[in-house]
């Protein structure tokens, strides 16, 4: 199998600005711009079981713990992302809503034939778009009711989702899914257009079991790639560069542009960390 030239950075360990600790297999982190604080998921248990042990954690933008569970009783939460004062998350079959000022559950939708709903993304208009990665769906929430929004083959397992202006950007897992969660061809980086649904890849070739994303001041893409523990910045036009590598389960990262800090939560290793993107775009 043949894999793109990947642009490599130049580096020694690059040590994070700061750590947290206090996390059980942190599968999200969201930075909430009204409130300049982080949501961070925690899977706990299996990322697959109904068995109400996860939680979602609240942390100041130094990485201090505000409030461990700052909501509770959840089974597998993944992706996180808020509008108009709620913050929304996935949890294996459905999507919740919590309003940011009280913690209070706000909203619960089911969402029918999903299997394995992990990232979450949000349009201006307040359109909850949620990935399905295991059934090869994106589901849309409009209204209070879910559907899909798209399927198959050509979305390469979704996970990380990203709303950019009138196109969904999507991180693939890759082609050829296994109950290990290995694939037979990694995925790539897709831009999906939000009316006509036509999809145009930006990475042209593989790239890896890829998971979270996010938009950096610079207008590139901060991309991590679970299974092997990596995070690229990849350009616009597709030019993607291994920045920091070595983790174990490198998932769906969080961006304070006021800070053009990365927040990465390193899944395996039970802990949360910030990394200093660097200035300039690729």
């Amino acid at each position: 199998m043949k894999f793109p030239l990947i642009s490599l950075v130049a580096f020694a360990a690059i040590s994070p600005l700061w750590n947290n600790m206090r996390v059980s297999a942190p599968e999200s982190a969201y930075y909430d711009p009204t409130t300049r604080q982080i949501f961070v998921s925690n899977v706990v248990g299996a990322a697959d079981k109904k068995d109400g042990v996860g939680w979602i954690s609240l942390l100041d933008t130094s990485g201090g713990m505000v409030k461990e569970k700052w909501v509770s009783g959840l089974n597998a939460p993944k992706g996180l992302r808020s509008y108009e004062g709620k913050l929304w998350v996935s949890d294996i079959d459905e999507v919740l809503a919590f309003d940011i000022a009280t913690a209070k559950e706000a909203a619960r939708v089911k969402v029918p034939g999903a299997v394995f709903l992990n990232d979450v993304a949000i349009s201006s208009n307040g359109d909850v778009y949620v990935s399905d990665t295991i059934g090869g769906k994106i589901f849309v929430i409009k209204r209070g009711t879910a559907e899909i929004f798209a399927e198959g083959e050509q979305l390469e397992s979704p996970n990380g989702l990203l709303v950019e202006g009138n196109f969904l950007i999507i991180a693939g897992w890759g082609k050829g899914v296994k109950p290990d969660f290995s694939s037979k061809v990694v995925g790539r980086l897709l831009k999906m257009d939000l009316k006509t649904k036509k999809i145009t890849p930006i990475t042209k070739k593989p790239l890896g079991n890829l998971d979270g994303l996010e938009k950096d001041s610079s207008g590139d893409y901060l991309v991590s790639d679970w299974k092997s523990g990596k995070v690229y910045r990849v350009s616009s036009r597709g030019k993607a560069t291994l920045w920091l590598q070595g983790f174990k389960g490198a998932a769906d990262l969080g961006y304070i542009p006021e800070q053009n800090l990365m927040i990465l939560p390193r899944m395996g290793d039970n802990e949360i960390s910030a990394y200093r993107v660097p200035s300039g775009a690729l």
